[in-house]
């Protein structure tokens, strides 16, 4: 009877992991298989040491290329920001404010003159009345400091 054996990641880890020497096996050449493992470690450390060492480089590389990029976008957003700035500070200095006040003080002298005008005659016509409307009768406080000699 044929007997299955599945293949499992542990029966094709056995096979790639060398065996301990059998007692067949002369004792020198279980030293040079020895050595020849420990070199194997040694070249496998070499290269992930080196294999780190990109990835710290990539990894800075970017990262001074990510810097770089955002100096980049800074500058032309400040130099943007400053032409604006430019912009709008010649558009005011180019407007004269005095005459923009001279203008607006203008504006309202001319609304207190309409006003002047509008308003005149009724005014001078209250004035007069107030004037002219004199009472010749005095008043019970006037009479009683006659009496009492005050006046």
């Amino acid at each position: 009877s044929s007997q299955f054996v599945p293949s499992t990641p542990r029966r094709l880890l056995a096979s790639s992991v060398p065996r301990a020497p059998t007692a067949a096996a002369p004792p020198l050449a279980m030293a040079g298989k020895s050595q020849e493992l420990i070199q194997q470690l040694l070249q496998a450390e070499k290269e992930a040491e080196a294999l780190i060492a990109t990835a710290k480089k990539n990894r800075l590389a970017k990262l001074k290329q990510a810097k770089d990029k955002a100096e980049e976008d800074l500058k032309a957003f400040r130099e943007e920001q400053e032409q604006k700035f430019q912009k709008e500070m010649g558009t005011k200095a180019a407007a004269d404010p005095s005459a923009e006040l001279k203008g607006a003080t203008e504006e309202e002298i001319r609304l207190v003159k309409q006003d002047y005008e509008t308003n005149k005659k009724r005014t001078v016509e209250y004035v007069v009345s107030k004037v002219l409307d004199v009472t010749t009768e005095l008043t019970d406080t006037q009479k009683q400091a006659l009496k009492m000699g005050r006046v």
